[in-house]
């Protein structure tokens, strides 16, 4: 019961006006009330290892922003791309796989988008606009499974299996991380080439 209210507060959280943080705390707290284990049977599970993994990666992309690291590099990115919408998603779409599967998607993801906001801006298409946003989306999210640290939920498993002694090792999920990613990346570039140019 408590799983439904929270995916149904996660849905409805605009109209709520309720952060989706918030509502994941509220769901956490009636389980610990209804469940009434001690404190120290649901802290052993908390991940906090990779709780601390993403506060330190939201700081340093939260001083990049703060220090105009990330203004700058749009203005490089526009420079690069000299106004064309087809170079500049397929440039968001290359750099925003290998990148996000280094640095974590959701880091990446939240200091780039101001980023992209900058370069739709300059596009007069708005169809072709759009398809900047999906070229973060889809390399961001693909990029997320090259490498262990790529996503939040690699970080997590990893975590789960080494505890169930049955360890990934980094190279050993990035070996076979690299291939899907590839795939998926080749697919996504034609996607976004059919869709939004090839038929314009």
């Amino acid at each position: 019961m408590v799983l439904v209210f929270v995916f149904a507060a996660f849905l409805t959280h605009t109209t709520l006006h309720i952060a989706p943080s918030v509502v994941a705390l509220l769901g956490a707290g009636a389980l610990i009330l209804i469940s009434r284990l001690d404190r120290s049977e649901y802290l052993a599970s908390v991940e906090w290892d990779t709780l601390l993994f993403f506060a330190g990666l939201f700081i340093m992309v939260g001083a990049l922003v703060k220090t105009g690291v990330i203004d700058h590099l749009a203005h490089m990115a526009a420079d690069a791309t000299g106004g064309n919408a087809l170079v500049t998603v397929m440039l968001i779409l290359a750099v925003s796989a290998p990148v996000s599967g280094i640095v974590n998607t959701i880091p990446y993801v939240a200091a780039i988008s101001p980023i992209v906001v900058k370069l739709a801006a300059d596009v007069p298409d708005p169809a072709q606009s759009h398809a900047l946003w999906w070229a973060l989306v889809l390399g961001g999210d693909f990029g997320g499974n090259l490498t262990a640290v790529g996503a939040s939920a690699n970080v997590v498993m990893l975590g789960i299996a080494r505890r169930a002694d049955s360890p990934i090792s980094f190279w050993d999920f990035t070996r076979k991380g690299a291939i899907v990613t590839a795939m998926s990346i080749v697919l996504s570039a034609a996607y976004l080439w059919l869709r939004y140019f090839a038929r314009g």
